[in-house]
């Protein structure tokens, strides 16, 4: 089976549509999928609800995707850093649910693993618990939070294989693997591309089995959030 495209419109053709539920791995602009996101911007599709830690920045990564009016809803954990997102938020322009960072992280795995509920203590007596289902359990109470199971997940990854294989740079990995794993369709933006066999399987963080299609981008820009200078001493 070819997973390798042409290109990230390639990649996505035939996939995505409106009123999905997408994954989107990164954390801040960290090991986000660029190229993707760009094309899931050009397709004009709508009214996606997307799961991601957050929503990128003003103009960059899933920023994009407010700046069109394309995303409805954000399932996040922190959306401190994008303005656009606070005012349609505030605006009532955007749907938003609130997920600790744990918990969004074992929501996407639970997904992947096939798990279609836990329960945590994370958020009881917050906002986070309304409306869900409390239980008690040695005393203590513990608030139900349901899986994600995204329609098409959207991943970046250092390096890939022709079958899929993943490796991860460092911190880049974040929530990449889960979006990945929890994806019923799973899109992996790559650096490099080798040949099947290449990788060693003991550093193969992410098995082919979970990737459907590969595009190479091996020149993103990774901006960063914040640069800060510090001056030598006796400068």
């Amino acid at each position: 089976m070819n997973k390798l495209f042409p290109s990230a419109a390639a990649a996505l053709a035939g996939v995505v549509k409106d009123n999905q539920l997408l994954a989107v791995g990164g954390f801040g602009l960290c090991g986000i999928p660029e190229a993707l996101i760009d094309a899931l911007r050009d397709t004009g599709v709508k009214n996606l609800t997307v799961i991601s830690n957050n929503a990128g920045v003003d103009g960059f990564g899933l920023g994009k995707l407010l700046d069109t009016r394309q995303i409805k809803k954000m399932i996040s954990s922190y959306v401190g850093e994008n303005k656009e997102f606070e005012r349609q938020y505030l605006a009532g322009e955007l749907e938003l649910e609130f997920t600790p960072q744990g918990t969004l992280a074992e929501r996407l795995r639970a997904g992947g693993a096939g798990i279609p509920a836990f329960f945590t203590k994370t958020g009881v007596g917050t906002i986070v618990a309304d409306g869900k289902e409390l239980r008690e359990f040695d005393g203590e109470t513990y608030v139900m939070e349901r899986a994600l199971l995204p329609d098409v997940a959207l991943v970046k990854a250092h390096v890939a294989d022709k079958s899929g294989n993943l490796q991860f740079r460092l911190t880049a990995r974040n929530f990449n693997p889960a979006a990945a794993m929890a994806g019923k369709i799973c899109i992996v933006e790559v650096e490099h591309l080798v040949e099947t066999g290449t990788l060693v399987p003991d550093q193969i963080h992410l098995p082919g089995i979970y990737v459907h299609r590969i595009v190479v981008n091996a020149h993103p820009e990774k901006r960063i959030e914040k640069r800060t200078l510090s001056e030598k001493a006796g400068a």
